[in-house]
């Protein structure tokens, strides 16, 4: 059996919650490499945005790449950490805890543009790879566990096996959210996120039970 990452909790190096210089930077470079893309970024101009000497910042990280690899472990935690929260206090209303993970994805997708999807599938194959798995593994767990709460409260249709639906999602995010489909379906990574979740689960969501939980 294959064995799933565990994405709630991060790598000491990730948390590194004894160094506050180490998280002030990986902060900062996420906001930027997702924002402005990995090529886009240096790590002189990072430096100076975050007001430390080139010395600092390579003390804690060798390269660019290796700072890259942080970025993406913090933002998987911080989307896990804030998944495993909805969960936990969602109770039986399964209405609401749908609409607060969608709210959750849509926000954590807004962050990042185009042009760092692009960057790190270019310059960083190795990662961008990686990251389709952290994802996978990330929407297996949660995705998985919503479809089951959402049988038990009769809201998920039980003729279609869970993970029939879940790999659905998963090829509909794969085939959409890449850069080349994006940029000529005039698409954001948020805004495509969003329409192949919407097609996904208002497929799997009870006839019956549409009118009330229609997905926003």
């Amino acid at each position: 059996m294959r064995k799933r990452p565990n994405l709630a909790t991060p790598t000491a190096e990730t948390a590194a919650p004894g160094d506050p210089v180490r998280f002030r930077i990986v902060d900062g470079a996420r906001r930027h490499f997702f924002a402005h893309g990995f090529r886009g970024v240096s790590m002189d101009d990072l430096a100076a945005e975050l007001g430390m000497s080139k010395k600092t910042l390579y003390s804690r990280f060798d390269t660019k790449q290796q700072l890259l690899e942080a970025v993406i472990d913090e933002q998987f935690r911080r989307v896990s950490e804030k998944c495993e929260r909805i969960l936990a206090a969602g109770g039986g209303d399964f209405s609401a805890t749908l609409q607060e993970f969608l709210a959750c994805i849509q926000r954590y997708t807004a962050e990042i543009q185009p042009p760092f999807l692009k960057d790190i599938r270019q310059e960083a194959p190795q990662t961008f790879q990686r990251v389709e798995r952290l994802r996978r593994a990330l929407i297996e767990r949660y995705f998985g566990e919503l479809m089951r709460r959402g049988r038990a409260a009769g809201v998920i249709r039980k003729d279609i096996p869970a993970s029939i639906i879940i790999e659905i999602l998963l090829a509909g995010v794969q085939a959409i959210v890449n850069p080349a489909r994006m940029e000529e379906l005039d698409l954001t990574v948020r805004s495509g996120c969003a329409l192949v979740t919407k097609v996904v689960l208002e497929g799997a969501i009870v006839p019956a039970a549409k009118p009330r939980d229609r997905i926003s």
